[in-house]
């Protein structure tokens, strides 16, 4: 069954592996620039970007899209059941170089921290990567080379033997044309003979990237998203405190939207961790905070929205506060479903699908990695308790996903009534940890499974191993396909 019949009939689908660009061999040792850091499917699905910590932004086509033409027999006998999408290497470029702020002694990484598409137009593509500190606009087109061809001139076989001499040079006439046609010349039949002009010929075609524009020095604090709006014309930033609303063709100015940092720094208790705009109605956005709250608010309201339309958080359970309740709380990342009905987020330990018409608690929660919990204090030490794992949800809205260590990750069933859970590896066998392995007589297995499935991480001696994590995922936009980072590979599945 291919992934939209199995889409539209609920049950569970089966992954498979796809492709993967930047496999790594057995024990080769992966440099800190080559990891991959953002990952964005383009509206169309035709187009993956992915950015690397060395500040580079790659690019790949979709190919099997192209020539699909035929007959309609052609196309009955073809058998879609294993047709998915498959993509090749289209180009790469440097965003984004180390730089130095002079100012506050501080190193500004290259790494580029989101990459988001904007409008194609004329058959360029552009989009919007950043780094912590500068937003770039880029322009990728196929440019073909121009070779300019043989420009000189035979005069013995322009005008035959009677070619001027070069004793005497030819008179200018008033117009400053060289007087050859004075001469005596006799010319062939037909009249003057035709001259070889200067040709210009595109003899291959180059894909190039340059850089629109730099929006810069509007942040003071790590800017950890970017977001377009559904006019075409606006987009987001957002850093630890504040908000702020830019226009594609202005760089040298941008209006603070987003306001929360307090006049005391000593009475700071949340910061902002994400931000999104509604795919649908370009005077809405979300933001989300370290307390693990959700804000929605409506620019329609005020210039400075101070204050949200709608707030979304669930309530703390009593007697459950521990140390690391407010750390794991903290909202990672946060995706609005295609419809904008939805907005999904993860926070250190679940993921929690809201209804934007619900404010009392999410409709939905799904427990990632709940075999970690009693492991708390050494995730803490080792700083993977701060972790910021991304989330995202299918095209239909039927399914949600987000990563895990063991460079795991697991896609859930969104829809009312779903009992779908699956726990897949970033390899080319990507079901290859789902086989259920004997617990301890002393571990209860009801703590470890989450719908059925075994949860990531607790097999083959792996579940302490946060060194492997998978931290950046995107799903195709109308098909069931993800692609996801383990280090520097880019690993695509299908269902």
């Amino acid at each position: 069954m291919n992934g939209a019949a199995a889409s539209s009939a609920g049950s569970p689908l089966e992954w498979r592996f796809s492709q993967v660009f930047g496999e790594r061999t057995a024990g080769e040792e992966v440099q800190e620039v080559d990891i991959i850091s953002a990952i964005e499917f383009d509206k169309s699905g035709d187009h993956l970007a992915t950015g690397d910590r060395g500040g580079r932004v790659v690019l790949f086509e979709r190919t099997d899209t192209k020539d699909r033409g035929g007959s309609r027999r052609d196309a009955e006998q073809m058998d879609y059941a294993v047709k998915h999408p498959e993509f090749r290497y289209k180009t790469e470029f440097q965003s984004h170089e180390p730089e130095f702020d002079y100012l506050k002694s501080l190193e500004i990484e290259e790494k580029i921290n989101k990459i988001r598409w904007c409008q194609p137009a004329n058959g360029a593509l552009f989009l919007l990567s950043t780094n912590d500190k500068t937003i770039k606009y880029w322009k990728v087109q196929e440019k073909k080379i121009k070779k300019i061809s043989e420009m000189n001139i035979d005069p013995s076989k322009a005008f035959g033997d009677n070619r001027p001499s070069p004793s005497s040079p030819p008179q200018l006439l008033p117009n400053g044309v060289h007087d050859y046609l004075s001469k005596d010349f006799s010319f062939p039949p037909g009249g003057i003979p035709s001259l070889r002009l200067p040709m210009v010929t595109s003899q291959e075609t180059s894909l190039v990237a340059r850089c629109r524009r730099v929006y810069a020095h509007a942040h003071d604090y790590h800017i950890n998203s970017i977001s377009n709006s559904s006019d075409g014309e606006t987009f987001i930033s957002a850093d630890d405190l504040r908000v702020n609303l830019w226009n594609l063709e202005i760089s040298n100015q941008s209006f603070n939207i987003v306001d929360v940092k307090p006049t005391n720094m000593e009475d700071l208790t949340e910061v902002i961790t994400s931000a999104e705009f509604h795919p649908i109605h370009c005077n809405m956005l979300a933001y989300s905070s370290s307390k693990g709250s959700i804000r929605l608010i409506d620019m329609r309201q005020s210039a400075l929205c101070d204050s949200h339309t709608k707030l979304f958080e669930e309530p703390e359970a009593p007697g459950s506060r521990s140390f690391f309740t407010e750390i794991i709380a903290s909202i990672s990342d946060i995706k609005f479903s295609r419809d904008g009905r939805y907005i999904l987020s993860r926070d250190y330990m679940t993921l929690k699908l809201w209804d934007i018409n619900m404010d009392s608690g999410p409709v939905a929660s799904y427990q990632v990695h709940e075999h970690l919990r009693p492991k708390l204090c050494d995730l803490y030490e080792n700083d993977s308790i701060f972790d910021k794992f991304e989330c995202c949800v299918s095209g239909d809205g039927l399914r949600v996903a987000t990563g895990s260590y063991s460079n795991l990750f697991r896609v859930f069933g969104a829809s009312k009534g779903s009992t779908e859970a699956a726990t897949l590896e970033a390899s080319k066998n990507p079901t290859r940890r789902q086989i259920q392995t004997p617990a301890r007589p002393s571990r209860s297995m009801t703590s470890m499974i989450r719908r059925g499935s075994e949860s990531p991480g607790a097999e083959n001696g792996n579940a302490n191993d946060f060194t492997n994590k998978l931290l950046h995922m995107a799903w195709h936009p109308t098909e069931s396909s993800i692609a996801c980072a383990a280090a520097n590979s880019l690993y695509m599945y299908y269902a």
